[in-house]
């Protein structure tokens, strides 16, 4: 394996950053490391990992971070392998998954759209998993599974439709987030005519599921999300490089041999099954994949997508988010949903702030 500096490239041309690494193998192949993007991913890593001991030794069976260690290797004792291993774990799991989807999900749209606002839950995809959910709760009264199961069809369905309507020969970034806008106000208006039509007893459990939360997640929402980011989330990070080139338009990616709607169909259904699987596990949860791209961005201050450190950045938000749902009011829990709105609005007004002193809004 070799390592080429920016410096002493064979064909002369200049690096997209000045930090960028070129990597070669024995076998023939390259990537591109950039140091900075790779330091901040692996720190959002140890971020997320300790906050997750942090969470599962936390409740009303409190337990020092040695203890969560020590049970997590298989030295504790019997209650605390059935409090770690059986009730925390799995919900710390669900958190991670739940935040690494939806941030790698966020960083394609808004990276296919070239538009920090073609978030999933602002192009309508949330509200179709929350149609969908709604309309097993309110019309079919259905359980907690065929719940989840609505909100996987009526996410895929939103993806469907959306890509449908915004295709004329290709799909470009602006119609995308002009149709993706006005399905979420359809769908919008769908699930408050829905929440009219239900009895008090079913508008009550729509409304915390709408919420997004992850109490009660257990190994039967961690073990499929598991899987299906185990698939997704390396295939969306396979395609970073294809990504990159047609963020510089469609001509030159093909120019430069990218299959351009190839590649945009393969992110864009891997990315809507991320969010289905993400929303269909807990429930819409805002504001994670519209800011997680943004803040990698910000923290790697490297062009591109920045994928990876989307995920990273995804998974760290959630589980913080979390522990303040958890921690935050001493005598009761709020939903994970409640705190991401907080922060997320809190967010986009530093944002509104900083673009405004910048002369750039």
């Amino acid at each position: 394996m070799t390592v080429t500096s920016p410096s002493r490239t064979r064909t002369g041309k200049r690096p997209l950053t000045r930090t960028s690494r070129t990597v070669r193998t024995r076998g023939g192949l390259s990537f591109r490391i950039e140091p900075r993007a790779l330091l901040a991913s692996l720190l959002l890593v140890a971020a997320a990992l300790a906050m997750g001991v942090v969470l599962i030794g936390s409740g009303d069976f409190p337990m020092s971070p040695a203890d969560v260690v020590r049970t997590l290797l298989g030295n504790g004792t019997a209650s605390q392998e059935f409090i770690v291993t059986e009730l925390r774990v799995p919900r710390v799991v669900v958190a991670l998954l739940v935040g690494a989807a939806l941030g790698a999900s966020g960083a394609v749209f808004q990276s296919i759209s070239r538009n920090p606002l073609g978030s999933p839950d602002v192009i309508g995809f949330g509200q179709g998993a929350t149609a969908g959910a709604l309309t097993v709760i309110v019309l079919f009264k259905g359980n907690a599974v065929a719940v989840t199961g609505g909100a996987l069809v009526g996410c895929l369905l939103t993806g469907a439709a959306v890509y449908f309507l915004a295709w004329k020969r290709g799909v470009h970034g602006f119609r995308l987030v002009l149709v993706g806008i006005g399905a979420a106000a359809m769908l919008t208006a769908l699930n408050h005519y829905l929440i009219t039509k239900a009895s008090i007893v079913d508008a009550t459990r729509a409304t915390v599921w709408m919420t997004g939360s992850l109490d009660g997640r257990g190994w039967e929402q961690a073990w499929p999300l598991l899987g299906m980011c185990v698939v997704l989330i390396p295939l969306v990070l396979g395609h970073g490089r294809s990504l990159r080139m047609m963020e510089m338009g469609d001509d030159a990616a093909y120019a430069l041999g990218v299959s351009v709607e190839r590649v945009r169909l393969v992110l864009m259904l891997s990315a809507v099954l991320l969010i289905a699987v993400a929303t269909a596990a807990a429930g819409p949860i805002a504001f994670v994949a519209l800011s997680a791209p943004q803040l990698a961005r910000r923290l790697t201050r490297s062009p591109g997508a920045n994928l990876a450190a989307s995920v990273c950045m995804g998974a760290t938000l959630l589980v913080f988010a979390d522990w303040i749902a958890q921690q935050g009011l001493s005598d009761t829990q709020l939903p994970v949903g409640v705190v991401t709105g907080v922060l997320g609005g809190c967010y986009l007004l530093w944002l509104l702030v900083t673009e405004r002193k910048a002369g750039r809004i």
